[in-house]
């Protein structure tokens, strides 16, 4: 049975002390460190950007034409969710040089989520290579994921969107049902070798009806997407629909549910979007939260700064403007949780390499920023 969030007025607040390490960015989405401490934050426009030394270079990366011209194509990021919107290293990218991405390409009345690779010389990407396409087209500018997240064998996990809210359709019923098919990418956890080629060992691999990248399904939109080395597992949080967000342990060949079991409510009626809450057959989330946060960024906080924080879960939150901090127990449920105010929306969160905690402010001039516990006055003698 998932455990629902107190009301969000009942939790703990714990104050923070914001640095701004970098500012001007325009709706930033995701950011990756390389190993010599160069951070690559991308922008939903289609502009990858270099912050070096604590400065950000003025010029965005030569070489992310390819995104750029296929997302203005149909300016799917000035109203909508499309865009250039994850990046990751490869885990060797110190040999190889490949830089990976994620994107939405197409039209506004067929388009869907890629990933691309590229490699990065510190100045320019080149080699531009598509190695992953979803498998069904969809129209409008709605829920396209997609985080991207190295496990450590070697092999790729996208989170891809289950496609928008009604009255948007496929096959002649709303496009969420596409969570449910396993033969479609919609509404899917994906997972792929470095080339694009799909793991052998793929839970669906050989499956009648099913599409073998397919490594969970029953998703609405993943946004926050992290590996816990410690316990090797992956977390996941994703938007429910008026509520009903999620946070999820996923599993190989787990189905997650939605749309036929969930918390969520119909953004028209009010009504429930499931019959029922949890079933037999469907992995219930860890946590729900009934008062929207519309979770986007998640990290797993393994740094040294802040020993307190060790073990648990960031939480980014764009309808929240903070971040929530989960503690865990050894078997990964929630026992505590807490609210750290940032006072803007929050694209992403991650541990940086320095084992500080940085967020991306979804803004029209977005920031990098720095988030450390506040310093308590001492106790008076």
């Amino acid at each position: 049975m998932a455990l629902l969030s107190p009301d969000p007025a009942g939790l703990p607040v714990e104050p923070v002390m914001l640095t701004t390490v970098a500012k001007g960015l325009e709706h930033p989405w995701g950011m990756a460190w390389l190993p010599d401490g160069t951070l690559l934050i991308t922008e939903r426009p289609g502009r990858l950007r270099i912050l070096r030394s604590g400065r950000l270079d003025p010029a965005p990366v030569p070489g992310v034409a390819p995104v750029a011209a296929d997302v203005k194509a149909d300016q799917l990021f000035a109203s909508s969710q499309g865009g250039l919107l994850d990046i990751a290293p490869h885990p060797r990218f110190s040999e190889n040089g490949w830089v990976y991405v994620s994107y939405a390409h197409g039209s506004r009345d067929a388009n869907g989520t890629r990933v691309a690779r590229a490699r990065f010389d510190g100045r320019a990407l080149r080699d531009w290579e598509v190695i992953f396409r979803v498998n069904r087209s969809k129209s409008g500018g709605q829920h396209f994921g997609s985080r991207l997240v190295w496990l450590p064998d070697g092999t790729l996990l996208v989170s891809i969107g289950d496609g928008g809210n009604p009255p948007v359709s496929l096959d002649g019923d709303w496009i969420r049902l596409q969570a449910q098919n396993p033969a479609s990418h919609l509404g899917k956890v994906v997972r792929l070798n470095d080339d694009g080629s799909i793991p052998p060992d793929n839970p669906l691999v050989g499956k009648k009806g099913a599409d073998p990248a397919v490594w969970s399904l029953g998703h609405r939109n993943i946004q926050g997407l992290a590996y816990d080395p410690v316990h090797q597992r992956v977390w996941a949080t994703e938007h429910g629909s008026r509520g009903g967000d999620e946070l999820n342990l996923i599993r190989a060949g787990a189905n997650h549910g939605w749309p036929v079991v969930s918390h969520s409510r119909e953004y028209s009626s009010g009504q429930p979007v499931a019959g029922s809450t949890s079933a037999p057959g469907f992995i219930d989330p860890r946590r729900v939260w009934m008062a929207t946060i519309a979770p986007s960024g998640l990290a797993v906080y393994q740094g040294d700064r802040v020993p307190q924080w060790q073990g648990n879960l960031f939480v980014g939150g764009l309808v929240a403007q903070g971040l929530r901090r989960l503690q865990l127990d050894g078997q990964g449920a929630v026992i505590g949780e807490s609210v750290l105010p940032i006072g803007a929306r929050v694209r992403d969160v991650r541990q940086g390499p320095d084992g500080e905690l940085y967020v991306l402010t979804d803004e029209p001039r977005g920031r990098l920023l720095r988030v450390r516990p506040a310093e308590r006055p001492a106790a008076a003698s």
